[in-house]
C-alpha cells in the first residue's frame, strides 16, 4: 500500500476512534477527515492501526525516513560550502524525536492531555514529552552532527509550548543532539496554522544573516511559507497537522 493511500485510510478511519473503549484522560481526536465518496468503503480503526503498525514495525517507516534524509543530506553537503552563514531548520517531534512509543499505547490516537501510563495506556503526548524520553530519529541525528562538522547552524522549531523547553532541550541533548538556538511556541500565543509561526521564525533567521539551505518537518505546515532553499518533508502516518 501506498504512503499516500495509507494515509487515506487512517484519516477515515480515526474519525471514530472516540469511540475505542481505552480509558481516555479525553476523547481521542483525530484530525478531520475528507468525507469519502458515497460509493467508497469506509475503513474501520481497526485495520487503520494494524496498516501504521505494520509499516512502523517492518521497516518500511524507517527506510522511508532514511531515504529523504539522505536527500537532505547530500543537499547539505553541496550547499554548505558555497553560502557564507548556513544553517538548517528541524521540526522535532517525527522529525528529530520520536513520539511513536506514546502513540502506540493509544493505537495510534493523538492524546494530547493527561497522564501517561507506560505500561497500559492511555499516554498523554504532553506528559510524554516532559518524561524527555523519546528517542531521536537516527538519520536525522547523523545529519545534525554532520551539520555542525560542516559548521551548520542548525534551528529547532517546534509548536510545543512554552513550558515544554526545559524538557524538550534535556530530551535533545541525552539523545546527542546539539543546536544554535531550540525555538518553542512564544508564551501566551495560539495560531491558527504551523505556518503562522515557523515562517517567520524562519525569516527572522534570514534577517541574521543566515541562509536557510533547508528546512525539514513531517508536515507539509511546518514547510510552507518560504525562507529555504529547499524543504524535506518526512513520513507521518499517524496525523496530520494544520
Amino acid at each position: 500500500m501506498t504512503g499516500a493511500r495509507l494515509s487515506m485510510v487512517l484519516l477515515l478511519a480515526l474519525a471514530a476512534c472516540s469511540a475505542v473503549a481505552r480509558r481516555p484522560p479525553e476523547p481521542c481526536v483525530p484530525v478531520p477527515a475528507p468525507v469519502p465518496a458515497a460509493t467508497a468503503a469506509v475503513p474501520n480503526l481497526w485495520e487503520a492501526e494494524r496498516l501504521v503498525d505494520t509499516y512502523v514495525r517492518d521497516g518500511r517507516y524507517d527506510a522511508d525516513v532514511a531515504r529523504i534524509v539522505g536527500e537532505a543530506r547530500a543537499w547539505l553537503e553541496e550547499r554548505a560550502p558555497a553560502v557564507a552563514k548556513p544553517a538548517i531548520v528541524l521540526d522535532i517531534d517525527e522529525t528529530s524525536l520520536s513520539n511513536w512509543p506514546a502513540y502506540r499505547l493509544n493505537g495510534w490516537c493523538r492524546v494530547v492531555r493527561g497522564p501517561c501510563d507506560l505500561e497500559k495506556g492511555p499516554c498523554g503526548l504532553r506528559a510524554w514529552q516532559a518524561l524527555g524520553r523519546s528517542p531521536a530519529l537516527e538519520p536525522t541525528l547523523a545529519l545534525v552532527r554532520r551539520a555542525r562538522e560542516l559548521g551548520v547552524a542548525v534551528f529547532f522549531v517546534s509548536g510545543r509550548p512554552p513550558s515544554m523547553q526545559a524538557a524538550t532541550e534535556r530530551n535533545l541533548r541525552e539523545r546527542g543532539y546539539s543546536w544554535t538556538q531550540v525555538l518553542l511556541l512564544p508564551a501566551g500565543r495560539k495560531f491558527a496554522s504551523a505556518v503562522d509561526f515557523k515562517a517567520p521564525e524562519r525569516r527572522q533567521i534570514t534577517e541574521r544573516g543566515y541562509t536557510v539551505v533547508f528546512s525539514m518537518g513531517d508536515q507539509d505546515s511546518d514547510l510552507a511559507g518560504g525562507y529555504a532553499e529547499r524543504t524535506f518533508k518526512l513520513p507521518n502516518p499517524v496525523y496530520r497537522l494544520p
